[in-house]
C-alpha cells in the first residue's frame, strides 16, 4: 500500500564539504489520518559505491586502510579497514566509481564488476546510499599506499586471504557497515560462483 506524505519546508542550515538541511514534514499513519508536521535535520551527503575486489586465482580479497573523522571516537583509533569507495559524482554509474577509485585507492584494475544490493546506512538522519558491487581482479602483486594528495588521501592497501578477511569482521576488526554488509554478502556469492574456492 503506498502511503503519503508531504515535505511542508526545507531549509538549508550549512553547506561545506556536506550540506545539512533542515526538513518540516508530514505523512500519513499505519492506523490513519496524518501525524502533526515535524522538524527533522537531515545530511545530504550523495551517494556512494563500493566494491570488494575478489582474487579467485588466490582466493584473497583487497582492503584498503584510511582515517576516518567520524571514527575519532572509536576506541582503537580513527583508521578504518574498508573496501574501496567513492562518491558517485553527476553522470556517473556505480560500476564508473568503483573502477576509478580502485586506481586511485589501491593502484588495481577490476575486471568484471557485478552489483550486489544498494542500502541506506543512515536513514534517520542522511540521504546517503551505498552501492555495493564485486569485482574479480589479479592481486597477486597488489599492495601500497596510495589515493590522492589533493584530495588528503593517504590509504593503505592490502591483500588477505578471505577467510582471514571475515575473521576480521566477525572479531571487531572490521567495524564499518559497508565493509561488514558486502563481506558477508560477498561470502555467499563466493560459495555460489567459486565452489572450489
Amino acid at each position: 500500500m503506498n502511503r503519503e506524505w508531504e515535505v511542508l519546508q526545507r531549509e538549508a542550515c550549512f553547506e561545506g564539504f556536506f550540506t545539512l538541511n533542515r526538513y518540516r514534514f508530514k505523512h500519513e499513519l499505519f492506523n490513519g489520518g496524518w501525524n502533526e508536521p515535524i522538524e527533522r535535520e537531515v545530511l545530504e551527503r550523495g551517494h556512494a559505491a563500493a566494491v570488494l575486489p575478489y582474487d579467485p586465482a588466490l582466493d584473497k580479497v583487497l582492503l584498503i586502510e584510511q582515517f576516518r573523522p567520524g571514527a575519532i571516537g572509536n576506541p582503537t583509533g580513527p583508521w578504518l579497514i574498508e573496501f574501496i569507495a567513492g562518491i558517485v559524482e553527476p553522470g556517473e554509474s556505480d560500476e564508473e566509481v568503483v573502477r576509478r577509485e580502485a586506481e586511485e585507492e589501491a593502484g588495481i584494475q577490476l575486471n568484471d564488476v557485478a552489483p550486489l544490493t544498494t542500502f541506506y546506512p543512515s536513514p534517520g538522519g542522511s540521504s546517503e546510499t551505498i552501492a555495493l558491487l564485486w569485482a574479480t581482479a589479479d592481486l597477486s602483486s597488489a599492495g601500497g599506499v596510495y589515493g590522492l594528495a589533493d584530495e588528503g588521501e593517504d590509504i593503505r592497501a592490502s591483500v588477505h586471504d578471505f577467510g582471514a578477511a571475515l575473521r576480521m569482521v566477525e572479531s571487531g576488526e572490521i567495524n564499518n557497515a559497508a565493509t561488514i554488509i558486502l563481506m558477508l554478502w560477498f561470502e555467499k556469492v563466493r560459495r555460489a560462483k567459486f565452489s572450489a574456492a
